[in-house]
Protein backbone atom coordinates (compact mmCIF):
# COMPACT_ATOMS: atom_id res chain seq x y z
CA UNK A 1 0.00 0.00 0.00
CA UNK A 2 1.18 3.57 -0.74
CA UNK A 3 2.10 5.78 2.24
CA UNK A 4 -0.72 8.00 0.55
CA UNK A 5 -3.51 6.09 0.89
CA UNK A 6 -3.33 5.85 4.62
CA UNK A 7 -5.85 7.26 6.52
CA UNK A 8 -6.13 10.06 7.69
CA UNK A 9 -5.62 10.78 3.61
CA UNK A 10 -5.05 14.24 3.75
CA UNK A 11 -1.91 13.76 6.67
CA UNK A 12 -0.59 11.01 4.73
CA UNK A 13 -0.77 12.68 1.64
CA UNK A 14 1.13 15.42 2.73
CA UNK A 15 4.13 13.23 4.53
CA UNK A 16 4.25 11.74 1.15
CA UNK A 17 5.12 14.92 -0.42
CA UNK A 18 7.70 15.87 1.98
CA UNK A 19 9.15 12.79 1.96
CA UNK A 20 9.60 13.37 -1.94
CA UNK A 21 11.54 16.69 -0.79
CA UNK A 22 14.88 16.96 -0.08
CA UNK A 23 15.40 18.58 3.20
CA UNK A 24 17.90 17.20 5.67
CA UNK A 25 19.62 19.69 8.10
CA UNK A 26 21.53 22.64 6.45
CA UNK A 27 19.67 22.31 3.34
CA UNK A 28 16.11 23.03 3.84
CA UNK A 29 15.15 25.73 0.96
CA UNK A 30 13.46 23.83 -1.01
CA UNK A 31 11.46 22.71 2.03
CA UNK A 32 10.55 25.96 3.13
CA UNK A 33 9.58 27.11 -0.64
CA UNK A 34 7.18 24.59 -0.59
CA UNK A 35 5.54 25.26 2.34
CA UNK A 36 5.63 29.35 1.33
CA UNK A 37 4.10 27.68 -1.98
CA UNK A 38 1.43 25.59 0.24
CA UNK A 39 0.04 28.12 2.59
CA UNK A 40 -0.19 30.76 -0.93
CA UNK A 41 -2.04 28.23 -2.73
CA UNK A 42 -5.08 28.39 0.15
CA UNK A 43 -4.93 32.27 0.38
CA UNK A 44 -3.45 32.49 3.92
CA UNK A 45 -1.22 34.69 5.17
CA UNK A 46 2.15 32.90 4.67
CA UNK A 47 5.47 34.98 6.22
CA UNK A 48 9.15 34.21 6.38
CA UNK A 49 11.48 35.70 8.90
CA UNK A 50 15.24 36.30 8.73
CA UNK A 51 15.94 32.95 10.45
CA UNK A 52 14.31 30.76 7.73
CA UNK A 53 11.52 30.14 9.77
CA UNK A 54 7.65 30.08 8.45
CA UNK A 55 4.81 31.09 9.63
CA UNK A 56 0.95 30.84 8.12
CA UNK A 57 -1.90 32.44 9.57
CA UNK A 58 -5.31 30.95 9.51
CA UNK A 59 -8.49 32.80 10.52
CA UNK A 60 -11.30 30.95 12.98
CA UNK A 61 -13.96 29.26 11.72
CA UNK A 62 -17.30 30.82 12.19
CA UNK A 63 -18.36 30.48 15.70
CA UNK A 64 -14.60 30.64 17.09
CA UNK A 65 -13.68 33.60 15.90
CA UNK A 66 -13.00 34.59 19.93
CA UNK A 67 -11.35 31.47 20.97
CA UNK A 68 -7.21 31.86 21.64
CA UNK A 69 -4.90 31.74 18.85
CA UNK A 70 -3.34 28.54 19.04
CA UNK A 71 0.38 28.28 17.46
CA UNK A 72 0.71 24.59 15.85
CA UNK A 73 4.37 23.93 16.07
CA UNK A 74 6.81 21.99 14.24
CA UNK A 75 10.40 21.91 12.37
CA UNK A 76 10.93 21.69 8.66
CA UNK A 77 14.10 19.55 8.82
CA UNK A 78 14.94 16.36 9.43
CA UNK A 79 18.39 13.96 10.42
CA UNK A 80 20.44 11.84 7.57
CA UNK A 81 21.35 8.95 8.56
CA UNK A 82 22.25 5.95 6.19
CA UNK A 83 23.81 3.04 6.28
CA UNK A 84 27.37 3.36 4.76
CA UNK A 85 26.84 0.72 1.96
CA UNK A 86 23.75 2.86 1.18
CA UNK A 87 24.21 4.96 -1.89
CA UNK A 88 21.51 8.08 -1.23
CA UNK A 89 22.26 11.76 -1.57
CA UNK A 90 19.61 13.51 1.14
CA UNK A 91 20.55 16.74 -1.10
CA UNK A 92 18.87 15.02 -3.82
CA UNK A 93 17.48 11.99 -3.23
CA UNK A 94 13.58 11.22 -1.96
CA UNK A 95 12.88 9.50 0.74
CA UNK A 96 11.66 5.89 0.23
CA UNK A 97 8.32 5.79 2.75
CA UNK A 98 6.71 2.25 2.71
CA UNK A 99 4.29 0.44 4.74
CA UNK A 100 5.42 -2.75 6.93
CA UNK A 101 2.69 -4.40 8.77
CA UNK A 102 1.81 -1.65 11.48
CA UNK A 103 4.19 0.79 10.54
CA UNK A 104 5.66 3.20 8.23
CA UNK A 105 9.63 2.88 7.57
CA UNK A 106 12.35 3.87 5.27
CA UNK A 107 14.69 1.75 2.90
CA UNK A 108 17.92 2.32 4.12
CA UNK A 109 17.34 5.87 5.54
CA UNK A 110 15.75 8.06 7.82
CA UNK A 111 12.14 8.32 7.47
CA UNK A 112 11.79 11.81 8.84
CA UNK A 113 8.95 11.06 11.04
CA UNK A 114 11.02 13.50 13.14
CA UNK A 115 9.16 16.00 12.63
CA UNK A 116 7.61 15.42 9.32
CA UNK A 117 4.80 14.20 10.68
CA UNK A 118 3.83 17.30 12.65
CA UNK A 119 4.02 19.04 10.43
CA UNK A 120 1.90 17.22 7.74
CA UNK A 121 -0.71 17.36 10.45
CA UNK A 122 -0.32 21.08 11.09
CA UNK A 123 -0.68 21.40 6.88
CA UNK A 124 -3.89 19.03 7.04
CA UNK A 125 -5.59 21.31 9.54
CA UNK A 126 -4.63 24.23 7.31
CA UNK A 127 -6.41 22.40 4.28
CA UNK A 128 -9.13 21.89 6.47
CA UNK A 129 -12.44 22.98 5.71
CA UNK A 130 -14.44 20.82 8.32
CA UNK A 131 -12.35 21.53 11.74
CA UNK A 132 -14.02 23.93 13.72
CA UNK A 133 -10.87 25.89 15.61
CA UNK A 134 -10.08 29.22 16.96
CA UNK A 135 -7.42 31.68 15.20
CA UNK A 136 -4.34 29.35 14.05
CA UNK A 137 -0.42 30.19 13.43
CA UNK A 138 1.59 27.39 12.00
CA UNK A 139 4.97 27.95 13.18
CA UNK A 140 7.42 25.78 11.18
CA UNK A 141 11.11 26.31 12.53
CA UNK A 142 14.24 25.94 10.40
CA UNK A 143 17.36 23.85 11.58
CA UNK A 144 15.80 22.42 14.71
CA UNK A 145 17.97 19.12 14.43
CA UNK A 146 21.46 20.55 13.91
CA UNK A 147 21.11 23.39 16.65
CA UNK A 148 17.55 24.43 16.54
CA UNK A 149 18.61 27.86 14.89
CA UNK A 150 14.94 28.53 13.37
CA UNK A 151 13.77 28.98 17.44
CA UNK A 152 17.03 30.84 18.75
CA UNK A 153 16.61 33.42 15.90
CA UNK A 154 12.71 33.37 16.52
CA UNK A 155 12.02 36.89 17.39
CA UNK A 156 9.49 38.65 19.90
CA UNK A 157 6.00 39.45 18.20
CA UNK A 158 6.63 37.15 14.68
CA UNK A 159 4.13 35.18 16.47
CA UNK A 160 1.50 36.54 18.17
CA UNK A 161 -0.50 33.40 19.82
CA UNK A 162 0.32 32.25 23.90
CA UNK A 163 -0.66 28.43 23.37
CA UNK A 164 1.61 26.57 21.62
CA UNK A 165 1.20 22.80 20.29
CA UNK A 166 4.84 21.55 19.76
CA UNK A 167 4.67 18.32 17.29
CA UNK A 168 7.95 16.74 18.28
CA UNK A 169 7.10 14.25 20.59
CA UNK A 170 7.41 10.58 20.02
CA UNK A 171 5.75 8.42 22.37
CA UNK A 172 1.78 8.13 22.16
CA UNK A 173 -0.21 8.76 25.23
CA UNK A 174 2.18 11.55 26.86
CA UNK A 175 2.08 14.71 26.84
CA UNK A 176 5.18 16.31 27.46
CA UNK A 177 5.77 19.54 29.95
CA UNK A 178 9.56 19.98 29.99
CA UNK A 179 12.64 19.04 28.74
CA UNK A 180 16.43 19.17 28.76
CA UNK A 181 18.91 21.59 27.72
CA UNK A 182 22.32 20.92 26.12
CA UNK A 183 25.60 22.43 25.55
CA UNK A 184 27.90 21.67 22.67
CA UNK A 185 31.54 20.35 23.94
CA UNK A 186 34.48 20.25 20.94
CA UNK A 187 37.66 19.22 21.68
CA UNK A 188 40.53 19.20 19.01
CA UNK A 189 44.34 18.74 18.75
CA UNK A 190 46.63 20.22 15.83
CA UNK A 191 49.60 18.22 15.45
CA UNK A 192 52.29 17.58 12.84
CA UNK A 193 52.03 14.98 10.78
CA UNK A 194 55.00 11.91 10.25
CA UNK A 195 55.82 10.94 7.18
CA UNK A 196 58.17 8.07 7.96
CA UNK A 197 56.06 4.73 8.15
CA UNK A 198 58.25 2.03 10.28
CA UNK A 199 59.95 -0.17 7.87
CA UNK A 200 58.20 -3.76 7.66
CA UNK A 201 54.61 -2.28 8.29
CA UNK A 202 51.77 -3.28 7.26
CA UNK A 203 48.12 -1.48 7.16
CA UNK A 204 44.70 -2.30 8.46
CA UNK A 205 41.26 -0.73 8.27
CA UNK A 206 39.89 -1.31 11.53
CA UNK A 207 35.77 -0.96 11.24
CA UNK A 208 32.99 -0.70 13.61
CA UNK A 209 29.30 -1.35 11.64
CA UNK A 210 25.93 -2.49 12.13
CA UNK A 211 25.19 -0.66 15.71
CA UNK A 212 21.50 0.67 16.62
CA UNK A 213 22.29 4.11 16.62
CA UNK A 214 19.38 6.21 17.57
CA UNK A 215 18.25 9.47 19.06
CA UNK A 216 20.95 11.24 21.73
CA UNK A 217 18.10 12.38 24.15
CA UNK A 218 15.48 9.17 23.04
CA UNK A 219 17.17 6.81 23.06
CA UNK A 220 21.08 7.54 25.54
CA UNK A 221 19.52 5.63 28.36
CA UNK A 222 18.67 2.08 26.42
CA UNK A 223 22.50 0.84 26.71
CA UNK A 224 23.39 1.03 23.28
CA UNK A 225 26.92 0.85 22.16
CA UNK A 226 28.89 3.73 20.67
CA UNK A 227 30.58 3.10 17.78
CA UNK A 228 33.51 5.68 18.66
CA UNK A 229 34.01 4.04 21.88
CA UNK A 230 34.45 0.55 20.84
CA UNK A 231 36.53 1.29 18.17
CA UNK A 232 38.96 3.16 20.53
CA UNK A 233 38.42 0.23 23.12
CA UNK A 234 40.11 -1.67 20.90
CA UNK A 235 42.97 0.87 19.47
CA UNK A 236 44.28 1.04 23.27
CA UNK A 237 45.08 -2.62 23.35
CA UNK A 238 46.19 -3.07 19.60
CA UNK A 239 48.79 -0.03 20.77
CA UNK A 240 50.09 -1.54 23.83
CA UNK A 241 50.11 -5.16 22.18
CA UNK A 242 50.89 -5.30 18.95
CA UNK A 243 52.91 -1.39 18.41
CA UNK A 244 49.98 -0.68 15.86
CA UNK A 245 50.60 3.33 14.58
CA UNK A 246 47.05 5.38 13.95
CA UNK A 247 47.02 7.12 10.65
CA UNK A 248 43.09 8.11 9.97
CA UNK A 249 39.63 8.04 11.96
CA UNK A 250 36.40 8.63 11.13
CA UNK A 251 33.09 7.92 13.62
CA UNK A 252 29.79 8.96 13.74
CA UNK A 253 28.13 11.82 11.80
CA UNK A 254 25.76 13.77 13.80
CA UNK A 255 25.84 15.37 16.97
CA UNK A 256 22.55 14.30 18.34
CA UNK A 257 22.86 11.08 16.76
CA UNK A 258 24.11 7.72 18.96
CA UNK A 259 27.22 6.60 16.05
CA UNK A 260 26.44 3.91 14.40
CA UNK A 261 29.39 3.18 12.99
CA UNK A 262 33.55 4.37 13.25
CA UNK A 263 36.48 3.12 11.26
CA UNK A 264 40.32 3.41 11.59
CA UNK A 265 43.69 2.99 10.15
CA UNK A 266 46.29 1.19 11.59
CA UNK A 267 49.98 0.02 10.69
CA UNK A 268 51.32 -3.11 12.82
CA UNK A 269 54.80 -4.84 12.27
CA UNK A 270 54.11 -7.44 9.62
CA UNK A 271 55.33 -10.06 12.23
CA UNK A 272 52.23 -9.11 14.64
CA UNK A 273 49.65 -9.91 12.25
CA UNK A 274 48.41 -13.32 13.33
CA UNK A 275 48.31 -11.94 16.72
CA UNK A 276 46.20 -8.90 15.76
CA UNK A 277 44.24 -11.11 13.86
CA UNK A 278 43.44 -13.27 16.32
CA UNK A 279 42.89 -10.28 18.79
CA UNK A 280 40.17 -8.37 16.24
CA UNK A 281 38.41 -12.20 16.09
CA UNK A 282 38.53 -12.36 20.41
CA UNK A 283 37.52 -8.66 20.58
CA UNK A 284 34.43 -9.05 17.99
CA UNK A 285 33.15 -11.79 19.78
CA UNK A 286 34.10 -10.22 23.17
CA UNK A 287 31.55 -7.07 22.02
CA UNK A 288 29.13 -9.04 20.48
CA UNK A 289 28.57 -10.63 23.65
CA UNK A 290 29.00 -7.52 26.24
CA UNK A 291 25.85 -6.10 23.95
CA UNK A 292 23.87 -9.50 23.48
CA UNK A 293 20.34 -8.49 23.46
CA UNK A 294 21.38 -4.79 22.81
CA UNK A 295 23.17 -4.70 19.71
CA UNK A 296 22.76 -8.41 17.88
CA UNK A 297 23.91 -6.64 14.95
CA UNK A 298 27.70 -5.42 15.58
CA UNK A 299 30.09 -6.30 13.55
CA UNK A 300 33.43 -5.71 13.88
CA UNK A 301 36.47 -6.30 11.33
CA UNK A 302 40.02 -5.58 10.09
CA UNK A 303 41.10 -5.92 6.74
CA UNK A 304 44.42 -5.38 4.53
CA UNK A 305 44.92 -1.87 2.79
CA UNK A 306 47.19 -0.03 1.55
CA UNK A 307 50.18 1.65 3.73
CA UNK A 308 48.71 5.53 4.63
CA UNK A 309 51.49 8.42 4.10
CA UNK A 310 51.09 9.34 7.21
CA UNK A 311 50.91 9.06 10.60
CA UNK A 312 49.51 10.56 14.15
CA UNK A 313 53.00 10.98 16.35
CA UNK A 314 53.27 8.26 19.04
CA UNK A 315 52.85 10.46 22.14
CA UNK A 316 49.54 12.53 20.41
CA UNK A 317 48.19 9.35 19.87
CA UNK A 318 48.74 7.46 23.16
CA UNK A 319 47.38 10.74 24.56
CA UNK A 320 44.33 10.70 22.68
CA UNK A 321 43.60 7.00 22.61
CA UNK A 322 43.92 7.26 26.64
CA UNK A 323 40.99 10.03 26.54
CA UNK A 324 38.67 9.30 24.65
CA UNK A 325 38.33 5.80 26.45
CA UNK A 326 38.34 7.50 29.44
CA UNK A 327 35.60 10.32 28.77
CA UNK A 328 32.27 9.86 30.07
CA UNK A 329 29.51 8.73 27.94
CA UNK A 330 25.71 7.77 27.66
CA UNK A 331 23.59 8.52 30.41
CA UNK A 332 25.23 9.81 33.90
CA UNK A 333 22.24 10.47 36.35
CA UNK A 334 18.52 10.18 36.64
CA UNK A 335 15.84 12.58 37.87
CA UNK A 336 15.03 11.53 41.49
CA UNK A 337 11.24 12.11 40.92
CA UNK A 338 10.92 10.80 37.59
CA UNK A 339 13.41 7.72 37.91
CA UNK A 340 12.08 6.74 34.20
CA UNK A 341 13.76 10.26 33.03
CA UNK A 342 17.54 10.52 32.38
CA UNK A 343 18.29 14.25 33.98
CA UNK A 344 21.80 14.39 32.84
CA UNK A 345 23.86 12.39 29.42
CA UNK A 346 26.78 12.94 27.22
CA UNK A 347 26.76 11.78 23.59
CA UNK A 348 30.27 11.17 22.11
CA UNK A 349 29.14 11.43 18.66
CA UNK A 350 31.72 12.66 15.89
CA UNK A 351 35.11 11.41 16.20
CA UNK A 352 38.10 12.42 13.10
CA UNK A 353 41.74 12.06 12.59
CA UNK A 354 42.70 13.54 9.87
CA UNK A 355 45.52 15.90 8.01
CA UNK A 356 47.41 16.91 11.25
CA UNK A 357 43.47 17.15 13.29
CA UNK A 358 41.86 14.99 15.89
CA UNK A 359 38.32 16.49 16.62
CA UNK A 360 35.61 14.72 19.21
CA UNK A 361 32.83 16.22 19.06
CA UNK A 362 30.03 15.57 22.10
CA UNK A 363 26.13 17.03 22.89
CA UNK A 364 25.72 16.97 26.29
CA UNK A 365 22.01 16.99 27.91
CA UNK A 366 20.88 17.83 31.05
CA UNK A 367 17.59 19.31 32.54
CA UNK A 368 19.70 20.71 35.38
CA UNK A 369 21.68 23.12 33.70
CA UNK A 370 24.58 23.18 37.08
CA UNK A 371 24.74 19.09 36.43
CA UNK A 372 24.66 19.73 32.78
CA UNK A 373 27.74 21.59 32.82
CA UNK A 374 29.43 19.87 35.47
CA UNK A 375 29.17 16.96 33.14
CA UNK A 376 30.66 19.16 30.50
CA UNK A 377 33.49 20.41 32.82
CA UNK A 378 34.11 16.49 33.47
CA UNK A 379 34.73 15.63 29.29
CA UNK A 380 37.51 19.41 29.49
CA UNK A 381 39.08 18.07 32.20
CA UNK A 382 39.62 14.87 30.47
CA UNK A 383 41.02 16.05 27.01
CA UNK A 384 42.76 18.84 28.62
CA UNK A 385 45.01 16.31 30.14
CA UNK A 386 45.25 15.12 26.46
CA UNK A 387 46.52 18.76 25.35
CA UNK A 388 43.25 19.44 23.33
CA UNK A 389 41.71 22.69 23.13
CA UNK A 390 38.17 22.43 24.54
CA UNK A 391 35.09 24.47 23.72
CA UNK A 392 31.31 24.84 24.30
CA UNK A 393 29.08 26.17 22.30
CA UNK A 394 25.23 26.24 21.09
CA UNK A 395 24.10 25.74 24.91
CA UNK A 396 20.32 26.26 25.23
CA UNK A 397 17.83 26.19 27.83
CA UNK A 398 15.60 23.50 29.35
CA UNK A 399 11.70 23.79 29.56
CA UNK A 400 10.64 23.83 33.24
CA UNK A 401 7.19 22.35 33.26
CA UNK A 402 3.79 24.35 35.01
CA UNK A 403 1.15 21.97 35.73
CA UNK A 404 -0.73 24.36 36.00
CA UNK A 405 -0.91 24.87 32.47
CA UNK A 406 -4.07 25.83 31.02
CA UNK A 407 -3.50 23.92 27.32
CA UNK A 408 -2.30 20.94 29.92
CA UNK A 409 -5.78 20.85 31.67
CA UNK A 410 -7.65 20.96 27.92
CA UNK A 411 -5.78 18.22 26.25
CA UNK A 412 -5.60 15.76 29.31
CA UNK A 413 -9.72 16.38 29.30
CA UNK A 414 -9.44 15.78 26.09
CA UNK A 415 -7.75 13.00 25.96
CA UNK A 416 -9.89 11.11 28.81
CA UNK A 417 -13.08 11.84 26.77
CA UNK A 418 -11.88 10.29 23.62
CA UNK A 419 -9.87 7.27 25.14
CA UNK A 420 -11.34 7.15 28.83
CA UNK A 421 -7.70 7.34 30.73
CA UNK A 422 -5.35 10.32 31.96
CA UNK A 423 -2.62 10.80 29.29
CA UNK A 424 1.10 10.28 31.03
CA UNK A 425 2.15 13.88 31.76
CA UNK A 426 6.39 13.68 31.55
CA UNK A 427 9.26 15.62 31.03
CA UNK A 428 11.82 14.30 28.20
CA UNK A 429 15.30 14.59 27.95
CA UNK A 430 15.94 15.19 24.49
CA UNK A 431 15.88 18.89 23.63
CA UNK A 432 12.62 20.55 22.61
CA UNK A 433 12.70 23.46 20.99
CA UNK A 434 9.56 25.06 23.50
CA UNK A 435 12.16 26.43 26.17
CA UNK A 436 14.16 28.17 23.47
CA UNK A 437 10.32 29.48 21.99
CA UNK A 438 9.25 30.46 25.43
CA UNK A 439 12.09 32.70 26.10
CA UNK A 440 11.57 34.67 22.78
CA UNK A 441 7.46 34.55 23.08
CA UNK A 442 7.29 35.22 26.65
CA UNK A 443 3.86 34.09 28.25
CA UNK A 444 3.71 30.86 26.06
CA UNK A 445 1.55 28.70 27.45
CA UNK A 446 3.09 25.07 26.02
CA UNK A 447 3.03 21.59 25.54
CA UNK A 448 4.69 18.72 23.18
CA UNK A 449 2.96 15.38 21.59
CA UNK A 450 3.00 13.49 18.98
CA UNK A 451 2.19 9.93 17.61
CA UNK A 452 4.68 6.75 18.13
CA UNK A 453 7.93 7.18 16.51
CA UNK A 454 10.61 4.66 17.15
CA UNK A 455 14.25 4.75 16.51
CA UNK A 456 14.74 8.73 15.33
CA UNK A 457 17.95 9.78 14.29
CA UNK A 458 18.53 6.29 12.85
CA UNK A 459 18.15 4.08 9.97
CA UNK A 460 15.60 1.90 11.71
CA UNK A 461 13.51 4.55 12.22
CA UNK A 462 9.54 3.91 11.49
CA UNK A 463 5.89 5.45 13.00
CA UNK A 464 2.66 3.50 13.87
CA UNK A 465 0.32 4.35 11.67
CA UNK A 466 -2.54 3.88 14.23
CA UNK A 467 -1.12 6.33 16.43
CA UNK A 468 -1.14 8.56 13.73
CA UNK A 469 -4.44 8.53 13.62
CA UNK A 470 -5.33 8.67 17.08
CA UNK A 471 -2.47 11.58 17.16
CA UNK A 472 -4.93 13.41 14.42
CA UNK A 473 -8.21 12.82 16.25
CA UNK A 474 -7.00 13.99 19.80
CA UNK A 475 -5.60 17.21 17.73
CA UNK A 476 -9.02 18.29 15.77
CA UNK A 477 -10.23 17.65 19.19
CA UNK A 478 -8.10 19.83 21.35
CA UNK A 479 -9.01 22.46 18.52
CA UNK A 480 -12.62 22.34 18.63
CA UNK A 481 -12.21 22.88 22.29
CA UNK A 482 -9.90 25.73 23.11
CA UNK A 483 -12.60 28.30 23.89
Amino acid sequence: MEISNLQPRALWENFSAICNIPHPSGHIDQIRQFLVDFGNSLSLETLTDEVGNVLIRKPATPGMENAPIVVLQAHMDMVPQKNSNVDHDFEKDPIQAYVDGEWVKAKDTTLGADNGIGMAAIMAVLQSKEIKHGPIEALITADEETGMFGAFGLKEGFVKGKILMNTDSEDWGELFVGCAGGVDVTATIKYKEENEIPEGDIAFKVSVTGLKGGHSGCDIHLGRANANKLLFRFLKPAVALHEARLSWVKGGSLRNAIPREAFAIVTIPAEAKDEFMEMAEEYHADIRDDYKGVEDGIQFSVEEVALPKTLVPEEIQDNIINAVVAVPNGAARFLVDMPDVVETSSNMAIISIDKGVFSAKFLVRGSNDNLKMDLASSIESTFALAGAKVEFSGEYPGWNPNMDSKILHVMTEEYKKLYGVDPKVNVIHAGLECGIIGAACPGMDMISYGPTVRFPHSPDEKVNIKDVELFWDYTKAILENIK
